[in-house]
């Protein structure tokens, strides 16, 4: 059983919380069937009261399985991907480029969420990619923006396209690859991801019924333009006391 010492004592309120819904977060992914060993990544970034001019993030130590991760354990890096303080564990920069990437593109983003699951790649490896077939496609359709493969993402080359591609989207498909969500918080990324995860579910599942019937194009563009104008996500923070909840239920022990 892994042994990691906690950091509550030597990082400030705002980090440590961070920490906890980071780990919850990671937690959460492996419940509810999104992680792929160890293979993928969620990365938070520091607020600069905590971390100054210079953009900080949390990301998973890599080699931990997503139920095992804990506050504690947690990594702090810089843009470049180097460890800020000790660890037993490596970090991953291959699966940092891309995170990397979109933090830099977007400085609002709070939280980054990546996943390699069974429904969303094969929907990524469709040509129509996410179909108006129900109304979870709608929300993901009203900020969706698309990345084509061009390999493991371990090249730093690669980050400008992937930039100028996901735009202000707030959902990427990354083609034959996986699904990815930003948002301005670890709880509105989370949601994003479940809606994304579902709105692919749901269409796998759809497809292998017979014939399709497609939402009206107007109500499509209707939900698109409220996401545009509103600013409270899809509404993770109502959710995520909740989810938290579920967590200290089902998988406790990340918050230390």
């Amino acid at each position: 059983m892994l042994t990691i010492p906690s950091l509550q004592a030597s990082v400030s309120p705002e980090e440590w919380q961070l920490r906890c819904d980071l780990a919850a977060c990671y937690r959460l992914v492996s419940l509810y069937g999104w992680s792929d060993l160890v293979f993928t990544h969620i990365s938070a970034k520091l607020p600069e009261s905590v971390s100054g001019p210079d953009h900080q993030f949390l990301i998973n130590p890599y080699g931990l399985m997503f139920e095992e991760i804990t506050a504690s354990s947690l990594i702090k890096v810089d843009m470049q991907c180097n460890k800020l303080h000790d660890s037993p564990f490596p970090v991953n920069p291959a699966g940092f480029v891309i995170h990397s990437a979109v933090h830099e593109a977007r400085p609002e983003a709070g939280c980054v969420l990546h996943t390699h699951t069974r429904a969303g790649v094969a929907v990524s490896a469709q040509k129509g990619g996410v179909l108006p077939i129900s109304q979870q496609s709608t929300f993901v359709l009203g900020s969706l923006a698309y990345h084509e493969y061009e390999g493991v993402a371990f090249r730093d080359e690669e980050k400008p396209r992937l930039q100028a591609d996901l735009g202000e989207a707030n959902f990427l498909m990354l083609r034959n690859h996986g699904l990815l969500t930003v948002g301005k918080t670890i709880a509105d990324a989370f949601l994003s991801m479940y809606t994304f995860e579902n709105t692919c579910r749901i269409q796998i599942d759809a497809q292998a019924g017979g014939s399709l019937t497609s939402v009206n194009p107007q109500i499509v563009s209707g939900v698109a333009q409220a996401m545009r104008v509103q600013t409270g996500g899809l509404g993770g923070a109502f959710a995520w006391p909740a989810l938290l909840r579920k967590v200290q239920r089902e998988a406790p022990g990340y918050d230390t």
